[in-house]
């Protein structure tokens, strides 16, 4: 199982999207600042997640979200369904 996912700096606001087979680990890893293109942001919390079968599907939707020139196009996805 693989997961796609996005976590926001609290810092500074800013989103960051990746791909995992283990989610918990890699919050971890963000918010210890073992990630050099995270660590500026810390400390990061998950606001979503998608579960993928294959590491290759993962991928595939991580370049599609990172595709997304608009910021707007991104929190509709976050938070779709939920009231605001």
């Amino acid at each position: 199982m693989y997961f796609v996912y996005i976590i926001k700096s609290l810092k500074n606001g800013k989103y960051y999207i990746g791909q995992t087979n283990n989610i918990e680990r890699r919050l971890k890893d963000h918010n210890r600042g073992k990630d050099h293109s995270s660590k500026i942001g810390m400390p990061w919390i998950l606001v979503l997640k998608e579960i993928f079968e294959s590491r290759k599907e993962a991928v595939n939707r991580e370049r599609y979200l990172k595709s997304f020139k608009k910021r707007d196009k991104l929190e509709k996805l976050i938070y779709r369904g939920v009231e605001q």
